[in-house]
């Protein structure tokens, strides 16, 4: 078993940007970054019984507008990622739009976010992505239980020192 000094060694030997000189988490300075616009996209999907399915396709759950109030649920988290993941700095977002995808199999969620900024968006594409889908379960939960959120994922990411990233499927 690793003692504490060689954990902490062995964190900072692989150069992760969000550990300090002693292995503990920090914010990192991205100050003297350049600004540079800034898109992510996220995915994510609700699987669930046709019969749910067909709920939301026709607006009839218990709870309403099942897409439109997981649209504004998405675009809400985005904005607030940076209150609920610890190391994500407040950005001054320029877009976010969520899309969705009635499948044979669920629901399928597209988010991407948006910015001219010194630090990528992926975190909000992906919380907005997770928010929307969590959202789609509250509002269907009366009618299924069992359905699944899976495949939450970054699709792209343009801007930035790491460039472009498409996520190859």
């Amino acid at each position: 078993m690793e003692d504490s000094q060689t954990t902490s060694a062995s964190i900072r030997d692989a150069e992760f940007t969000h550990v300090n000189e002693q292995g503990r988490a920090r914010m990192v300075d991205v100050g003297d970054k350049p600004v540079t616009s800034r898109v992510a996209r996220a995915a994510a999907k609700v699987l669930m019984a046709p019969s749910t399915l067909e709920l939301v396709r026709t607006g009839g759950t218990r709870k309403g507008d099942v897409l439109a109030v997981a649209q504004v649920a998405g675009i809400m988290a985005a904005k607030r990622t940076w209150e609920i993941i610890p190391m994500c700095h407040q950005i001054p977002l320029s877009g976010v739009d969520i899309n969705f995808a009635l499948e044979d199999d669920g629901i399928a969620i597209e988010a991407t976010a948006r910015c001219k900024g010194e630090t990528g968006v992926e975190m909000e594409a992906l919380t907005a992505a997770s928010a929307a889908a969590l959202t789609i379960y509250d509002m269907c939960k009366s009618h299924q239980r069992d359905m699944e959120i899976t495949a939450v994922r970054l699709m792209e990411k343009t801007g930035g020192h790491s460039g472009h990233f498409v996520r190859g499927e």
